[in-house]
């Protein structure tokens, strides 16, 4: 499956960059069939790749409050199964409580490739939202779990890495392209 960049080849992608940064909406609870679709559509998009911690559905195109990631053993690169319990999925997600101290820590995101950023995050959060079957759930996620999970929830709100950095780091042969986009060269 697709997954939605800010810029791809040098190039800002305008219609998706438009779906990226807009506040997704919520799923109807009890799920409704485009819900369950939408749930699973991402839960799939997830379980087929390896190269993420997590993935929030607008990163695959679709608007809505659903996040899914790994909730443990992030070095594991064995093919996820759905339901195999490796992942958890959240739909319509807030943050309730934010404890711990912040720490620095350097992100890469799908949806801005080429490129990671110092972001700073709550070492302890918790959440509440309802699962993959409609169930509500109520999650506290702390250390690196804290930090994806934070990362997957920004995405719903239409907010990036590139928003959050402080420090951004990139391959030196982009640096034209890079520069012109946050320092407006």
């Amino acid at each position: 499956m697709k997954t939605w960049k800010l810029w791809e080849n040098e190039k800002i992608n305008e219609e998706e960059a438009q779906l990226l940064r807009r506040h997704a909406d919520e799923v109807p609870v009890p799920f409704d069939e485009d819900g369950t679709r939408d749930i699973e559509t991402l839960v799939d998009a997830f379980i087929g790749r390896d190269d993420a911690a997590g993935l929030a559905a607008p990163q695959i195109g679709i608007s809505k409050r659903i996040v899914v990631f790994k909730n443990g053993k992030f070095d594991d690169k064995t093919p996820m199964k759905r339901g195999d319990g490796r992942y958890d999925v959240l739909v319509n997600p807030r943050i309730t409580q934010i404890r711990g101290d912040r720490e620095r820590g350097q992100e890469g995101c799908l949806s801005c490739p080429d490129i990671s950023a110092d972001v700073v995050r709550a070492t302890s959060v918790k959440v509440k939202a309802y699962d993959e079957k409609g169930n509500k759930v109520n999650r506290r996620y702390t250390g690196f779990l804290a930090r994806v999970v934070q990362h997957e929830l920004d995405h719903l709100d239409g907010t990036l890495i590139v928003d959050r950095g402080s420090t951004f780091y990139f391959p030196r042969e982009k640096a034209r392209f890079f520069d012109k986009i946050f320092k407006g060269a």
